[in-house]
């Protein structure tokens, strides 16, 4: 059996058991409380222990924990305190990764892999334009055209918005507007960056659950300073990101301990302005993936932050101190002071507001899984440097990586903006070709889009292993074998 982690000390040591890890946990805290800290601490303990951990590195500060920490009086004083005697500096394994490909490895997904829930999310689209991607997505699984980029997405809605009449009487009405206000926004994601995280090679989640030489996990950092100025693109992927994971992941119950667990930074973003239906379904993935051994820790300000029926399966709690100036802050504290289990040594909520930088209020789950009495706690300081690593240390980190090479080029496979591409060149010479005096007609180009897709459906039908395509649970489930 794994050994507990331990978190810090109260009366007594405080401990999170490795083999309840993957009932997630809740980290929350005003601002300058110290949660990058403890994250920091937790990721160290978990990678010991040969867990690989994936954070999302808001300020760069996460950085640090590749390199040995230095002496310094605070932590020295703490760690006398609590009694750690094999305490010592040392770095951890650690994979950079970025969206943009600048301070890691370039981290993409496709088109067809995100899919039309979120990326209508992304967007901001209403539910009429929503139909028209879900139409787009249909008409590319029924003729086995890949979507990988932004532009194999562009050639689709031109496709489709060429072709309403015909794709009319199988959908319904597409409606240019709607076509036209999808294009913009696309424009709009290429203008934040989105071109650089739709393509391939995509991540292979494999790269994600390494251990080193060692026997330690790997933390993988996702540098999301620049990211987080486009918060839906932020929110989408780390939504994607989790429902690949469950999609993927193998059924292995309760695990002694978990086999990746997930630190979420500025949690609020994933659930601001997000519709019901995905809120529906985040709330299923969270609750389903513990049993792909996966673990999820959302970190924000405030648990209020978090809806009531996710807060409610986040089953270890560290709370640091929390601020109660207006109105709202009272009703909040008082929230976060109700959800632990009370400890009669002292009132919970007065403690809250009182707690120091490095302190926190820890409840985490016994071996039964039920929540444990909540401990006034001195978190245990990082062995690893607080603080982000200098560039020339950022890139050591990113050759010595053991996907180095792996993502740095971007491949572009023919998909559905070259399938597309020759038939309009196909199209036109045809065109071109006709005799003079034939009068020119669009019922070619008409007959070719319905003779396209009755054939690939009729293909389908007759297929043995005819199924539309199933998306991940966050994506569009389309249909079933």
């Amino acid at each position: 059996m794994v050994s507990p982690i331990f978190l810090g000390q109260s009366t007594s040591a405080v401990t999170l058991l490795p083999n309840m890890a993957n009932r997630h946990g809740l980290i929350a805290g005003a601002t300058g409380t110290g949660k990058t800290v403890t994250l920091q601490g937790l990721a160290e303990s978990f990678s010991q222990i040969g867990v690989p951990v994936f954070a999302a590195d808001i300020k760069g500060d996460l950085s640090g924990v590749s390199q040995a920490g230095k002496p310094h009086p605070k932590i020295s004083e703490r760690v006398e305190v609590m009694g750690l005697s094999d305490f010592g500096f040392t770095g951890f394994p650690v994979t950079c990764w970025d969206v943009y490909g600048k301070q890691g490895h370039p981290l993409r997904a496709t088109i067809s892999d995100m899919g039309p829930l979120l990326l209508s999310r992304l967007m901001n689209l209403n539910d009429t334009q929503q139909g028209i991607l879900n139409l787009v997505f249909r008409v590319a699984d029924d003729n086995g055209w890949l979507v990988l980029d932004l532009k194999d997405l562009r050639a689709m809605l031109q496709f489709i918005a060429e072709n309403a009449a015909e794709f009319r009487t199988l959908y319904g009405n597409i409606s240019a507007a709607s076509v036209g206000a999808i294009q913009r926004r696309l424009l709009g994601l290429e203008e934040q960056g989105a071109a650089q995280l739709f393509g391939e090679p995509m991540l292979n989640l494999d790269d994600l659950l390494q251990t080193d030489e060692q026997g330690r996990g790997v933390i993988n950092l996702l540098a999301a300073d620049s990211l987080m100025q486009s918060p839906n693109l932020y929110s989408a992927f780390l939504l994607w990101l989790l429902s690949e994971l469950f999609e993927q992941l193998p059924e292995v119950g309760d695990p002694e301990k978990p086999k990746l667990v997930l630190f979420f930074d500025e949690a609020h973003l994933l659930f601001d302005d997000t519709p019901k239906v995905l809120l529906n379904k985040i709330e299923q993935v969270v609750r389903l993936i513990r049993s792909k051994g996966v673990g999820v820790y959302f970190v924000t300000q405030n648990p209020t932050d978090i809806p009531d029926s996710v807060l409610g399966q986040l089953g270890n709690r560290i709370q640091h101190a929390l601020r109660a100036y207006t109105v709202k802050d009272q009703k909040a504290l008082k929230a976060a002071a109700e959800t632990f289990r009370d400890n009669p040594a002292f009132d919970t909520r007065e403690t809250l507001t009182s707690l120091g930088v490095g302190e926190a209020l820890v409840s985490t789950l016994d071996e039964k899984g039920r929540p444990q009495i909540v401990q006034q706690t001195l978190i245990k300081p990082p062995q690893s440097q607080i603080g982000p690593v200098t560039e020339q240390q950022r890139q050591t980190l990113l050759r010595t990586s053991l996907v180095a090479g792996v993502y740095d080029k971007t491949l572009d496979r023919e998909s559905a903006y070259e399938v597309l591409a020759e038939r309009a060149l196909k199209a036109q010479e045809a065109e071109q070709s006709q005799p003079a005096d034939v009068p020119k007609t669009t019922a070619r180009r008409r007959e070719t889009a319905l003779e396209a897709f009755a054939k690939s459906t009729m293909r389908a039908i007759g297929s043995q292993l005819g199924r539309r395509i199933v998306r991940g649970i966050l994506g569009s489930l389309l249909g079933k074998k």
